[in-house]
């Protein structure tokens, strides 16, 4: 699954790459009305398949760094000889409000569940996607899982793998109605040497798992042993 923080890597000078349906869903409150459980597959289903728009902004040193995201669905497609729905994630990178990239992916998924099966972007790369859970309808603040190991081709031949990375997903509590959902993105475990880093990926989401908010960091290692990090958030 292409998530949308790689996209945003190449505009910070990061080499961190990895590359809804909405329903009544009921949640559970405790006596205090805190909500302690949420739908967290309807809050994937919006983050990676209904159209939407994002703008994240940050500032790294003395520039000012952006992403704009936009989410387009492109109905049914043939992906790896199955029948799947596309999904295209377009981001215009920008650095002092000049644009200094544009990328295009498309991931290719499923329903019911919803199972992500790889992607596809304007550079010719190539992904499999191997889903190791099912991701729940409802999940409760401080769960989480793995969620999927995908491993990235430089072209659809799938001769020549680049990267193999791991995605998890989390819960946390934010307010007493609302919670991060995050998406944590793996470096690249093909390089045991500088694994080119890891992304977090977190949306704010209400008890309907709509999206309120987002956050994306980037962890960069370097060759001191230090890490540089940088966080995006949404404007």
């Amino acid at each position: 699954m292409k998530t949308l923080s790689l996209c945003i890597a190449a505009g910070l000078g990061l080499s961190a790459c990895a590359g809804g349906m909405i329903g009544n869903t009921g949640q559970n409150n405790n006596v205090n009305g805190i909500v302690t459980q949420y739908p967290v597959e309807t809050a994937m289903l919006n983050i990676y398949t209904k159209q939407r728009s994002d703008k994240l902004v940050a500032v790294v040193g003395s520039q000012s760094v952006s992403a704009e995201i936009q989410v387009t669905p492109k109905g049914s497609m043939v992906f790896n000889n199955k029948s799947v729905q596309g999904t295209e994630i377009n981001t215009i990178n920008k650095m002092n409000n000049q644009i200094t990239n544009q990328s295009v992916a498309i991931n290719y998924f499923t329903l019911n569940p919803l199972i992500f099966h790889g992607f596809t972007d304007g550079t010719g790369k190539y992904s499999l996607s191997n889903q190791t859970t099912t991701i729940p309808k409802v999940a409760t603040v401080g769960a989480s899982s793995k969620l999927l190991t995908e491993n990235v081709y430089a072209d659809s031949s799938m001769r020549n793998k680049i990267g193999t990375y791991n995605q998890d997903w989390s819960l946390s509590r934010d307010t007493n109605n609302t919670a991060w959902f995050c998406i944590e993105t793996s470096g690249n475990l093909l390089l045991s040497f500088d694994p080119a880093g890891t992304s977090s990926e977190c949306y704010k989401i209400n008890a309907k798992g709509d999206i309120l908010a987002s956050k994306v960091t980037l962890s960069q290692p370097n060759s001191n042993g230090n890490t540089k990090t940088v966080t995006l958030n949404s404007q």
